[in-house]
């Protein structure tokens, strides 16, 4: 065998070793070291240890106990119960809002009504508008949001009548200003963040919608979590 045949032999062999056993390397380096990590968004509020410990990828870590929001009873701008949190298959979109600021509170509906259409054919993604003034009717909402009705998505609710106290509620579970202005019993002082709220009921982002890049911002987020809650509730597929 020639010198030139044995080289052409031994370039093959290398190029065979390559095709056969890189990609199984490189699996291995992504799942096995780590490189593998997905995105996961912080969760916010108070936490605290819970004095037990749990399992997680083999290791045992202490469990932690996170801030989460409790249902609330509203009632929809077409006069139906809606219960705000109301299903543990889905994240939520909130914000506050009154239908007599035609400044702040627009600008969040208007918001609020690009993320609607974004996802309008996603069940998995809830959005609530919620109105901090007693005096909103059913009325009221259905002629603020009527320039938006265009959007047709059934998991936009826009909502009065909480069955608890709304501005206690806002501070201490959504963790946004909210309350009366003293001197206007007309006025309320609200915010203008949106929150991004898990399945388990947890907040995970805020969104200062003053400014432009964090509409981009949450839509990106919401699809991370979207993400997280397909890792955290893999379909069972039942064999027959």
């Amino acid at each position: 065998m020639s010198k030139t045949t044995r080289s052409k032999n031994i370039s093959k062999l290398i190029i065979l070793a390559l095709v056969l056993f890189v990609p199984g390397f490189l699996y291995i380096l992504v799942n096995k070291m780590g490189s593998n990590e997905y995105i996961k968004l912080p969760v916010f509020g108070e936490k605290k240890l819970s004095g037990e410990m749990r399992r997680v990828m083999g290791r045992e870590i202490p469990d932690t106990i996170f801030h989460k929001l409790s249902p609330v009873e509203f009632v929809n701008y077409d006069n139906k119960p809606v219960k705000f949190l109301g299903t543990d298959t889905a994240v939520s979109v909130v914000h506050l809002f009154y239908t007599r600021d035609q400044g702040l509170s627009k600008q969040l509906v208007h918001d609020m009504s690009t993320i609607a259409a974004r996802f309008r054919s996603n069940p998995k993604v809830e959005l609530y508008s919620i109105s901090v003034d007693p005096q909103d009717s059913a009325t009221d909402l259905e002629e603020y949001i009527e320039p938006y009705k265009k959007e047709k998505n059934p998991h936009w609710f826009v909502v009065n009548k909480p069955s608890v106290d709304i501005f206690e509620f806002a501070r201490s579970s959504m963790l946004i200003e909210a309350m009366p202005v003293p001197e206007d019993s007309t006025k309320f002082i609200i915010s203008n963040q949106f929150v991004l709220i898990d399945s388990e009921k947890r907040i995970r982002g805020f969104y200062d919608i003053s400014l432009r890049s964090e509409l981009d911002r949450l839509e990106d987020e919401i699809k991370v979590q979207l993400v997280e809650e397909v890792r955290n509730n893999p379909l069972k597929v039942e064999r027959k």
